[in-house]
């Protein structure tokens, strides 16, 4: 485990290489060892709009990108929720370094998505609900 000093360092030399885009982001986030990485994905240094980005290479809609940015992406391990499709509400997650989207009613998971893909089969499976 890094020391949370040398990794607040790291991020902010990555932050100052991205310039708050998220694309670079993702790029430089690719170049680091993978232990080191996931230090970093599940830290309070990111936010859960850059993991998000990170892991899906998706952007979402304006609303839930505002909401996921307000998160930070230590709070994923017990989710997020970031997006209202209908009557169905999506819920990012990171469980044992896999993406997860968990469409609920508001109360119940309906339904579990996990993986690369996970976001936009939620999205299909929320708006197939309407």
């Amino acid at each position: 485990m890094t020391d949370y000093y040398e990794l607040a360092e790291l991020a902010d030399r990555i932050f100052s290489i991205a310039e708050d885009d998220v694309e670079k982001l993702a790029e430089v986030l690719d170049t680091l060892d993978e232990a080191l990485r996931w230090e970093l994905l599940e830290s309070d240094f990111l936010n859960a709009y850059q993991v998000f980005y990170y892991l899906f290479r998706e952007t979402p809609t304006l609303l839930a990108e505002e909401r996921l940015i307000l998160q930070p992406a230590s709070s994923l391990g017990r989710g997020a929720f970031f997006e209202e499709r209908g009557v169905a509400e999506l819920v990012f997650a990171v469980k044992d370094r896999s993406p997860r989207i968990l469409v609920t009613d508001g109360e119940q998971v309906l339904k579990a998505f996990e993986g690369p893909s996970a976001y936009c089969d939620a999205v299909a499976f929320a708006e197939d609900t309407d």
